[in-house]
C-alpha cells in the first residue's frame, strides 16, 4: 500500500462519525474503556468495540489490559496533532473571527490538548515565553534559548533531559480555538506536569476543561507578568 492509499485509508478510520467522537473525547490524554467511549460516542458497546478494533489494528489508538478491563487511549502524540488539526479545520472561518475578550473558563479558555496546555492560556503563556526571548519559533518547532532553559531551572525542567528521545522537544501545535499556536512536544508536556503538580490548574471531571486556581494566577503574573482574571 502507497501513501496515498495509506493515506485514504486513515482519513476514513478516523473521520467516521463514531470513531471521531471517540478519538475527540481522548484527546484529553486519559484511557477509557469501551463501554465509557460508548457513551460519549452515542453507540453500543459491542459497536464501541469493533470500532476500536479497527483503530487498534491501524495503531491510531492503543490498549492498556488491567485485570478484566481494557483501557483505550491516543498511540501517541502525533495522532493527537492530527485530531487537533482537523479540528482547526472544523473552526476555519478566519473571515468571520471577531476578536473578543474571551470568557474566564470553559473548555476554549483552558483546556488539554493531549497532555499540553491549550486554549488562551496556553496560547498566552507561549507568547508570553517567546516575547520575553525564552523561545522562537522555528518552522514547525520552537528553539528554547539558554535563558528560556534557565527559565525552565524554576520547575526542575532540565534540557539534558529532554534530548535523545524519538519524540521531538519542541513542537508548535495550532490551537483550534485561538487560531494561533501552542506549546507541545516532550517540553510542552513536562510544563504541564509540573504546573499541575504545583496546582495551578484543576481537572475538570470527565472533560479536558482545566479551572485556573488562585496560586496560579499569582505564579503566572510573578514569573511571566501574565494577568488572568
Amino acid at each position: 500500500m502507497d501513501v496515498e492509499d495509506k493515506f485514504i485509508s486513515i482519513s476514513a478510520l478516523i473521520c467516521e462519525p463514531t470513531r471521531a467522537r471517540m478519538l475527540w473525547n481522548l484527546l484529553d490524554g486519559r484511557a477509557y474503556t469501551a463501554s465509557e467511549l460508548s457513551i460519549v460516542a452515542n453507540t453500543s458497546p459491542t459497536s464501541a468495540s469493533n470500532h476500536l478494533s479497527k483503530l487498534l489494528e491501524a495503531e491510531i489508538v492503543k490498549v492498556e489490559i488491567q485485570g478484566r478491563h481494557r483501557y483505550y487511549s491516543l498511540s501517541n502524540s502525533e495522532v493527537a496533532y492530527a485530531v487537533e488539526g482537523l479540528a482547526n479545520l472544523a473552526n476555519n472561518n478566519l473571515t468571520k473571527i471577531v476578536r473578543k475578550e474571551p470568557k474566564k473558563n470553559g473548555i476554549k479558555y483552558c483546556r488539554t490538548c493531549y497532555d499540553h496546555l491549550a486554549g488562551f492560556v496556553g496560547v498566552k503563556i507561549v507568547e508570553t515565553l517567546e516575547a520575553k526571548g525564552y523561545v522562537t519559533k522555528s518552522k514547525n518547532n520552537y528553539l528554547v534559548s539558554e535563558k528560556g532553559w534557565e527559565w525552565f531551572l524554576f520547575f526542575n525542567i532540565l534540557k539534558e533531559d529532554l534530548t535523545n528521545n524519538r519524540r521531538p522537544v519542541t513542537r508548535q501545535c495550532l490551537d483550534w480555538s485561538e487560531r494561533r499556536p501552542h506549546l507541545a512536544g516532550l517540553l510542552g508536556a513536562e510544563f504541564l506536569n509540573k504546573m499541575l503538580e504545583r496546582k495551578w490548574f484543576k481537572k475538570v471531571e470527565f472533560s479536558r476543561e482545566l479551572v485556573i486556581t488562585g496560586k496560579g494566577r499569582q505564579e503566572l503574573y510573578d514569573l511571566l507578568g501574565i494577568v488572568l482574571q
